[in-house]
């Protein structure tokens, strides 16, 4: 069943909330490798694309469709570092539901296989690989997970490997 269902504006893409979101926090206790958690999707458009690449990746196939004709993609595509900054926010808001949120301690592997378009569709599936003890952290566990970020014909267009801490069930 679905906790909400709708529509929420974000800057110029579109955000669809369409899982069980929000439906209990996971400690480190709650996870098994194996544990794949899905986000919403979200739309990128146009115009985000050229926000974003005018603001932080200033490249004529990231800002300019007219320029981007005549470069290596033949049209405008989103930056990879806009994909990852969108694969992140759905996977923070997605199933996953971390209490205390996702503490990353870094990335293993980023790579993006093919260019995002204006009107792909994003979402993201996230999969737990790896569990174990934090050491140096007894309030917390280590968590390896792999993200893909894939499009609306079920392409991926970025795969990361990551770690991060996880809080432990309290006593």
């Amino acid at each position: 069943m679905l906790a909400r269902r709708g529509w929420l504006s974000l800057s110029v893409g579109r955000l669809c909330l369409g899982g069980n979101y929000g439906s209990g926090m996971r400690y480190f206790e709650d996870l098994r490798v194996g544990n794949k958690f899905n986000s919403a999707d979200y739309e990128m458009t146009e115009g985000e694309i050229i926000e974003f690449g005018r603001r932080f990746d200033p490249q004529p196939f990231h800002t300019d469709p007219a320029a981007a004709a005549g470069t290596l993609f033949g049209r405008l595509v989103a930056s990879g570092w806009h994909t990852a900054a969108v694969s992140m926010r759905l996977m923070v808001l997605g199933e996953m539901d971390l209490d205390g949120g996702v503490i990353g301690q870094g990335m293993e592997s980023l790579r993006w296989p093919r260019p995002v378009l204006p009107g792909d569709r994003l979402r993201v599936v996230t999969e737990i690989v790896e569990l174990r003890p934090a050491p140096a952290r007894p309030d917390r566990g280590v968590v390896k997970l792999r993200c893909r970020t894939y499009n609306q014909d079920g392409k991926v267009v970025q795969e990361m490997t990551a770690t991060l801490l996880a809080a432990r069930r309290p006593a």
